[in-house]
């Protein structure tokens, strides 16, 4: 097996995995998208990995109880890890609800590959943006153990960068998000 040191040598770029987490409508998936075009435009390998991807394929097996979502997570954080040895920025946008999750995907991808992005927005906030009309289904009890009102977000206790949506938009969060990113996959040489 070629070493990784090889692999990114040959694209320019250090393998990271920023893992944006946070209730569903908080952003997430619009900054993977924003930051997954922002990083290909400077021409770097970058695979967004998302629920809607995940979640219809590789774990369409998965609920959504305790023991399903931890599984859903250790799974994404293997194929991130996979991505990330081979020299590739990973952006993976998951709820990942639990501090507990959310330390397994670190210890799985490894501490000095994982940077932890906490896209904050209250419950309030989200409802009220509800872009997959989840908010509406869950209040009428078509969708169970939803986050945020069946079963509880815990916020974090140290994450690598904090984005509130709520506070500002998607451009300030991205530009926001990129800077705080680049150190980790750009090298010194690239800076």
């Amino acid at each position: 097996m070629l070493p990784r040191a090889d692999k990114e040598a040959r694209l320019g770029q250090r393998g990271v995995a920023c893992w944006l987490f946070g209730l569903s409508g908080s952003g997430k998936s619009t900054l993977a998208l924003g930051l997954e075009r922002r990083l290909f435009a400077e021409g770097r390998m970058v695979q967004v990995l998302d629920g809607d991807n995940i979640r219809t394929g590789l774990n369409k097996d998965l609920g959504f109880t305790e023991e399903a979502r931890r599984e859903n997570i250790r799974r994404i954080a293997e194929v991130a890890k996979l991505f990330v040895q081979s020299g590739a920025i990973v952006v993976a946008s998951f709820i990942t609800p639990r501090e507990s999750l959310r330390a397994l995907a670190r210890e799985v991808v490894g501490a000095d590959d994982f940077f932890s992005v906490y896209v904050k927005a209250s419950y309030a906030a989200c409802a009220a943006r509800d872009p997959k009309g989840l908010y509406v289904k869950a209040h009428v009890g078509q969708v169970g153990q939803f986050t945020g009102k069946d079963q509880e977000f815990e916020e974090p206790t140290a994450p690598d960068l904090v984005l509130d949506t709520e506070r500002f938009d998607c451009a300030a969060s991205l530009e926001k998000l990129h800077a705080a990113l680049r150190p980790r996959y750009a090298g010194k040489q690239n800076l």
